[in-house]
């Protein structure tokens, strides 16, 4: 299954608070084993840290803003104003009952609407996350993945940063990477606006969804939660 056309794809307006987003994930995650369509929810958060299921204190380095235990998987990251966010809620028992597929199309995807851009974003080997050169040509990190699947259905994705106040990640060690900055692309240079990239995203989601029917494709099975 890959028409974009049977899929929702909703684009929030303003700042959605973190506990009505798990809650709203939650009900659908629900839904869509009982049948509702699948839903790519693109938004903003107000600014606030999450910690992932292998979260360590020692990386909460400031409560200047709000921290929420999610269940997704990963560590730390940030989210707020001019960050991306993309909670990706589909049926896996229809488009391949693959996690390693999943995060790998997934990652692929975000990688894809920044070549839009002409940034040539990547995978780490060992290292989480989407990443990038910056203007100094430091290696660092564009874009967060991490997921939670249950009984198939999938929840949580991915954050990017297009404009973001990038002093904010200073209060956390994001993702558990100490050793590189992180970037967005204003920060390189490249005006453009989140409907920019939601567009973006648009145009390179049914490459994503057709690589969800692929399998053998490698990820690090630390950025996923799975529960019954």
């Amino acid at each position: 299954m890959t028409d974009l056309a049977m899929i929702d794809w909703d684009v929030a307006d303003g700042l959605i608070a973190y506990p009505d987003a798990l809650a709203r994930m939650d009900i659908r995650q629900s839904a869509i084993r009982d049948g509702a369509r699948e839903l790519v929810w693109l938004l903003e958060h107000p600014p606030l840290y999450t910690g992932g299921t292998s979260a360590d204190p020692a990386e909460l380095l400031s409560q200047q803003f709000p921290v929420y235990d999610t269940g997704r998987g990963g560590r730390y990251t940030y989210h707020g104003p001019g960050q991306r966010v993309g909670y990706v809620m589909l049926d896996l028992t229809k488009r391949g009952k693959d996690v390693r597929c999943y995060v790998h199309a997934l990652e692929g995807w975000v990688i894809d609407a920044l070549a839009q851009f002409g940034v040539a974003a990547r995978r780490a080997e060992g290292r989480i996350g989407i990443w990038c050169d910056n203007r100094m040509g430091q290696e660092a990190k564009i874009g967060a993945i991490g997921v939670r699947i249950r009984k198939w259905v999938t929840a949580h994705g991915f954050a990017v940063n297009v404009s973001p106040d990038l002093s904010h990640f200073s209060g956390i060690v994001p993702c558990g990477i100490a050793e590189y900055p992180v970037t967005s692309l204003a920060d390189l240079g490249i005006a453009a606006s989140l409907a920019d990239f939601d567009a973006a995203l648009h145009r390179t989601a049914p490459d994503f969804l057709s690589a969800l029917a692929k399998s053998g494709e490698s990820c690090d099975l630390a950025l996923v939660k799975q529960s019954a």
